[in-house]
């Protein structure tokens, strides 16, 4: 029998119908993706139930796909670990970085049985933190979504991010390899599906470098991207403020609050993750030739357009 968590019956019923799992062939299914890892040569993965789980779900149980995606995501994590690779929660860079309160999963899923919400807020100051630091702690929460979030894990992902205090100098650390890594790491890696991506309070100059990155994205995705300006009504057409946080207004938990709460439950994972430094890629030992990271973007590295399920 494997081992994983139940979903909500309402949950259930949108695995099977859009992700086509089939619960009587879980155990078959997850033991045919934990033996692959296991003749990889170059890889060491986690390979528990409740983690593989995600991959399968988030590939609509495509092995072939969810295999790719693993791999990735191992690789990423062994390539740029001061993006990826954050393993002890006891770092003075992940404790400061953390607790700015930039990054926020909110405690309602879009109309209590939808997409997981995340707020993103760009409000470090550049000169404290990078846009890598910002990411790099992060990735955690992505990783305990995996585990232990349904809504995240069936529903996917809303992002909303608030660039009411971005300067000109937090576009200038979204350099194009920064820009790379990301969208490797959340497209092609994360078995968490994008549903919406919202930008509000988006100065002018920002919206200028939006508008130039849209087309590289498949058209799925350009439709789910929504540049708004700072009247919260164009917002709550999409997502009804009672679903926002309150610091927009809504009844959806206050940020820094909730940040304080997520720090609390990261540190009880502090083992977990340290285990996380046993895990990796090992490109010397790849069967065939070493994975090139720029093949996912075409010749010599330039973007090309990105498929969303």
């Amino acid at each position: 029998m494997a081992q994983i968590k139940p979903l909500p019956e309402q949950l259930q019923k949108i695995a099977i119908e859009e992700l086509k799992e089939i619960p009587s062939r879980l155990p078959e299914d997850l033991q045919a993706l934990r033996t692959w890892i296991e003749q990889q040569p170059h890889l060491k993965a986690r390979t528990n139930d409740q983690f593989l789980i995600q991959f399968l779900r988030g590939c609509k149980y495509s092995l072939e796909r969810a295999k790719e995606k693993i791999d990735l995501y191992f690789t990423l994590k062994t390539k740029y670990p001061q993006i990826f690779g954050l393993s002890d929660l006891n770092e003075e860079k992940f404790k400061h970085c953390f607790n700015l309160g930039c990054f926020t999963f909110l405690p309602r899923p879009l109309h209590d049985n939808g997409p997981r919400i995340v707020i993103i807020q760009i409000n470090y100051s550049t000169a404290e933190a990078s846009i890598e630091d910002i990411f790099y702690v992060t990735c955690p929460m992505y990783e305990l979504a995996l585990l232990n979030d349904p809504y995240a894990g069936i529903q996917g992902l809303v992002y909303v991010f608030d660039m009411g205090k971005m300067s000109f100098g937090h576009l200038l650390q979204a350099s194009p390899n920064f820009f790379k890594q990301s969208v490797l790491y959340m497209e092609k890696s994360m078995p968490l599906r994008i549903r919406g991506i919202y930008f509000i309070n988006a100065p002018v100059f920002a919206q200028h470098f939006f508008k130039l990155l849209l087309p590289l994205l498949s058209e799925k995705l350009r439709n789910r991207v929504h540049i708004l300006g700072s009247d919260i009504t164009e917002l709550i057409k999409h997502i009804p403020q009672v679903f926002l946080p309150e610091d927009m207004g809504g009844q959806n938990g206050q940020c820094s609050e909730l940040t304080r709460n997520h720090y609390k439950m990261l540190q009880s994972y502090r083992d977990y993750f340290k285990e996380n430094s046993q895990y990796g890629t090992d490109e010397s030992l790849r069967p065939d030739k070493p994975l090139s990271l720029d093949d996912h973007f075409g010749v010599g590295g330039s973007f090309t357009i990105l498929a969303v399920d």
